[in-house]
């Protein structure tokens, strides 16, 4: 019998990381979920690490809350040591935490914003480094690891300002990098371009200016699309012809045959935002 995967998905207490987390779910997965709400109103939007947990329980997988500040290092650590002592190894882990401020989409040059937007370079970039470090020797020990970074088009274009180009731009770096460190080990690591997500914090911004992101909803993907990607992916024998690549979560599904929940097929946005620019092959030690 087949011992089903052993996954960390960081930031799941909504949006982006509790869809991933839902769709490894449908596969059975072993999936600790990560984040700091435990109880409603522990943020401003609703979800919990611990509903999540229970979703995926009734998903059909075994969902594990764990209470994590990812600006926290030994938070961190102590996570994976819990998934060492637990299991000894690690199929997946989803780089998803991230720092978004309230202030982020809103109008106006980056010196006019909050300086707190900054954050994002702290839980985003360096807590996506520091759980990857944490987890390479896991993924090493299952031999056939997969790290996810989830990252976006304003990883190419201006999106939403520098503080989260920068976040976007630098995990799709650890993915080229982190993929020629692990490459010897079968470990494969990709950075994964979402489109517009049907999220909690999407669908506030979409009530309060409908007209403004009216075209923005049919197009939209739901949170479980990119994580039926991400299983695909780990599945996939050829997968560490991916590894170090960054890809548009939309064109994956296709080559894979993957319609999102509602039977639609989420377009991919290149031609309007612009596509990834791969890793040159060249290597200096």
């Amino acid at each position: 019998m087949a011992q089903p995967l052993i996954a960390v998905v960081t930031g799941a207490s909504r949006g982006a990381g509790k869809g991933i987390a839902l769709a490894l779910a449908a596969q059975g997965a072993i999936v600790y979920v990560t984040g700091r709400s435990q109880q409603e109103g522990d943020a401003a939007l609703p979800g919990t690490i611990h509903a999540t947990a229970a979703e995926i329980t009734q998903a059909g997988g075994t969902g594990i809350a764990v209470a994590c500040d990812h600006a926290d290092d030994a938070q961190v650590a102590a996570l994976f040591e819990r998934v060492k002592r637990g299991h000894g190894k690690l199929d997946i882990l989803v780089n998803n935490a991230t720092f978004l401020h309230d202030c982020l989409i809103d109008k106006g040059p980056f010196w006019e914003k909050p300086l707190a937007l900054v954050e994002i370079l702290d839980v985003g970039l360096r807590s996506g480094y520091v759980a990857s470090h944490y987890a390479a020797p896991l993924l090493i020990a299952s031999g056939k690891g997969l790290i996810v970074f989830t990252s976006s088009f304003g990883a190419s274009c201006y999106m939403h300002g520098p503080a989260y180009g920068a976040q976007k731009s630098g995990i799709d770096k650890f993915a080229k990098d982190m993929a020629v460190d692990l490459r010897p080990h079968n470990v494969a690591c990709v950075s994964l371009w979402m489109g517009p997500l049907k999220t909690e914090r999407t669908r506030a911004v979409w009530e309060r200016e409908p007209d403004k992101y009216a075209a923005f909803e049919p197009m939209a993907e739901s949170p479980q699309f990119t994580g039926m990607v991400i299983a695909a992916l780990h599945s996939d024998p050829q997968r560490m012809d991916k590894s170090g690549q960054v890809l548009i979560v939309a064109e994956q599904a296709q080559a894979y045959g993957i319609r999102d929940l509602d039977g639609k097929q989420p377009p991919s946005h290149r031609s309007l935002l612009g596509g990834p620019v791969q890793a040159h092959p060249a290597i200096v030690e």
